[in-house]
């Protein structure tokens, strides 16, 4: 294969999305934010997603754990330690700060807020609440097109439909490819610390094959109806994890740089949000904030399938509480505990952490924090644990809609649980397979590459699913409020629940 030819084709279209729609990812992204709190307060917001009658499949504590689960992947167990020592390194040169300065650290650490917290999450909102109103409430179909329905009618069926699915499934192995070769540079960092293995090829491709066959097998044999019990032990994990980081690590620092960032984000929100003056068109602002949206929006448009599914019961207000309220406030005190202790040892130890990530990568800072801390050896454990059931975790949750969208294009004639067998197998060897490929001829920077390539699609669907809630608003809510959920209907749904998907 003619690796150097493939990277620099994948080089190039990378770049051409950057510099001609990263102004497109700042506001449309700040206009999801927007949206939501528009909904929030508008009539739309007391609306109950399957209408008045409708029971909840999940209480709010499994809801809480399997839709922040299914978000974050291995996303916030990879950058969490990594990413504040390329800011305090090497700031952005618009700001005029200087490396290792405590603006620098602020600076880190806001900006973490600010790619970890409401926006994102604004990103998944957005059209998983398109999808539950249209399919819940009107009786549209289980695709990413059903929702668009309700603007362009019989336009969203048929081939234009299946168009549509087809992008949104290719913008999600393009961000799921990311995250997963993120979640293997993660392991192979944690092999590499605790056992003295090197990072090789062969190693990150034993390790690549090792999780997609947990994924498949699990996909395949129906482990993944533990999604419920997998979840709430990861968020358990997670909580466990933070606690001990910050009572261990320099408790005061992190809660005083905390505090300072948390303000300067709250301030800084919009000309950041909107690359507003000297960000705009910065490389900065294109390599980290439009990196970070590009990877959300990838994921979103097939997220939002189950997303919607699993919030039936509760009313658009719960929705967002739940989707983006909730999962945000835990980013936000994750990135606040491990960033700001990554930023507290780096300056205590000589900057050990950046020379970690300089001589290793980014996959090895994590592992640098943890042998600063007690019971160094005990931790790393749990976070290769948790970084190995985060994505499997995550990939349960999409099984079910990326095998919906794709079965509804198979024969009628085919038995469902053949199709559903080898759908889920085609799935995974070719997530694994880009991932492997990217990851291990370009490292992060494939990383990166990948996430602007699937967040490209994944950004224009999310503008359509905005326009879709802004309709629901103006022109369907009466009919939305008229309708009820049938008790029967929500038969299927407990007899094959969301939450095994």
């Amino acid at each position: 294969m003619d690796f150097d030819g493939f990277y620099a084709v994948v080089s190039g279209a990378n770049q051409w999305v950057l510099t001609r729609f990263d102004w497109l990812f700042s506001y449309a992204s700040f206009a999801a934010v927007a949206l939501v709190a528009w909904v929030v307060l508008s009539p739309l917001g007391s609306v109950r997603i399957g209408g008045p009658d409708a029971k909840p499949i999940l209480n709010r504590w499994n809801w809480f754990a399997i839709t922040l689960c299914t978000t974050i992947a291995t996303g916030i167990l990879f950058w969490g330690m990594a990413e504040p020592m390329f800011h305090i390194k090497a700031p952005p040169a618009y700001t005029g700060i200087d490396p290792y300065t405590e603006e620098a650290s602020r600076f880190a650490l806001s900006s973490m807020f600010m790619h970890w917290t409401i926006t994102p999450y604004a990103l998944y909102t957005v059209p998983a609440l398109a999808f539950a109103l249209t399919h819940y409430n009107l009786g549209r179909p289980y695709s990413l097109s059903g929702p668009l329905s309700v603007i362009i009618g019989k336009w969203a069926t048929g081939r234009t439909g299946a168009l549509i699915d087809a992008v949104g499934l290719y913008a999600l192995v393009a961000g799921v490819a990311a995250s997963l070769g993120a979640g293997v540079m993660t392991l192979v960092g944690g092999l590499e610390a605790t056992t003295g293995l090197y990072d090789t090829v062969i190693l990150r491709l034993i390790v690549t094959i090792t999780i997609v066959l947990m994924f498949v097998i699990s996909s395949i044999s129906g482990l993944q109806r533990g999604i419920k019990i997998l979840s709430d032990i990861n968020v358990r994990f997670f909580l466990l994890l933070v606690l001990f980081v910050f009572v261990a690590g320099p408790t005061w620092q992190i809660l005083s740089l905390g505090a300072e960032s948390l303000g300067q984000y709250i301030v800084k929100f919009i000309p950041r949000s909107l690359a507003l003056g000297d960000r705009a068109g910065a490389d900065w602002t294109r390599d980290w904030t439009v990196f970070y949206f590009a990877n959300w929006l990838a994921w979103a448009p097939v997220t939002a399938l189950f997303l919607g599914r699993i919030g039936v019961g509760y009313t658009v207000r719960e929705f967002v509480l739940f989707n983006l309220a909730a999962p945000a406030t835990f980013g936000g005190v994750w990135m606040m505990v491990f960033g700001g202790a990554a930023i507290g040892a780096d300056a205590a130890g000589g900057h050990g952490l950046v020379t970690a990530l300089d001589a290793r990568g980014p996959e090895a800072v994590a592992y640098a924090l943890f042998n600063t801390l007690p019971f160094s050896q005990i931790v790393i454990g749990l976070f290769i644990a948790l970084t190995f059931i985060s994505f499997v975790t995550a990939m349960d949750s999409n099984t079910h809609s990326i095998t919906s969208v794709c079965l509804k294009k198979l024969g009628p004639g085919q038995k469902r649980p053949r199709a559903e067998r080898w759908v889920k197998i085609f799935w995974g060897a070719l997530i694994g397979a880009v991932a492997f490929i990217m990851t291990s001829t370009t490292g992060i920077d494939g990383v990166r590459m990948l996430s602007n390539l699937g967040g490209l699609p994944g950004l224009f669907i999310l503008i359509a699913m905005g326009a879709v809630v802004i309709s629901l608003r103006y022109f369907w809510l009466d009919e939305i409020r008229a309708a009820e959920q049938p008790a029967s209907a929500e038969k299927p749904a407990r007899k094959e629940p969301a939450i095994q998907g």
